[in-house]
């Protein structure tokens, strides 16, 4: 545990020199907040955005898309610099298990996805007044499973991706195209039908449902979630099987 605290310690200090990853995970979700926001604003449709105001819908929504740009950029391109630099080897050398290598990235996940979900609110609320959750509870739980998934997911792509650059081109691909497909960008109902299936075929668009359901007081989306713990599931086993140190 020593060991994993201190590892996690460093990681957190070695994040915040990142300046992509820091873009990626805490500037660019309230970059699209302020637009969407601003493009929207919180009046409530029944035609679009389930129902509820634009804020109302993306709140939680940006919650997904930080826990997304965690699982897409930030540690693919984490574990891939590693690497290639040496820096797994030299965790080997040290008699580092691999699970205290991957336990601190996870802590240092949650600890980022918990920082930019505060942001996102403190700042949403202040300029755009949306509602407050209707369920934290559950919210809390669907907060915790959607990070576990995008954590693991970003556990595969850095162990199947052989570079910083391939890990930085293949993630950026992934973090737009879930962005913009998967519910956190145009509202789905404006999408064409083929738009909307390429969406649903993302674990954004499922991270974000189970997010926005005890968020806006709808029923617990239990297929969401039962996707999203296949995916960690997946995504978890595909990463220890193609995992390498150097």
């Amino acid at each position: 545990m020593r060991t994993l605290g201190k590892l996690t310690w460093i990681e957190i200090k070695l994040f915040l020199r990142e300046p992509i990853t820091v873009i990626f995970t805490l500037a660019l979700p309230l970059i699209f907040l302020f637009v969407m926001g601003g493009v929207f604003g919180n009046t409530p449709s029944p035609d679009v955005y389930r129902g509820v105001g634009a804020m109302n819908y993306y709140m939680p929504s940006y919650y997904g898309l930080i826990m997304m740009a965690i699982g897409t950029v930030a540690l693919p391109v984490h574990l891939a610099g590693y690497r290639e630099r040496g820096v797994l080897r030299r965790f080997r050398a040290s008699s580092f298990s691999v699970w205290s290598v991957l336990g601190s990235q996870l802590l240092v996940s949650f600890i980022i996805a918990v920082v930019g979900s505060i942001l996102v609110t403190i700042l949403g609320k202040v300029v755009y007044a949306p509602d407050w959750p209707v369920n934290p509870g559950l919210l809390i739980l669907a907060f915790v499973m959607g990070t576990v998934c995008f954590t693991c997911f970003g556990f595969f792509l850095g162990a199947v991706l052989p570079s910083t650059r391939a890990a930085q081109g293949v993630g950026m691909l992934l973090f737009f195209i879930m962005m913009i497909l998967g519910g956190a960008g145009p509202p789905p109902e404006v999408m064409s039908r083929a738009m909307q299936i390429i969406g649903e075929a993302t674990p954004l668009h499922w991270v974000i449902y189970m997010l926005q359901n005890p968020y806006l007081g709808f029923e617990w989306h239990t297929n969401a979630s039962l996707i999203v713990a296949g995916v960690t599931v997946l995504s978890a086993g595909l990463a220890a099987r193609f995992f390498r140190w150097e």
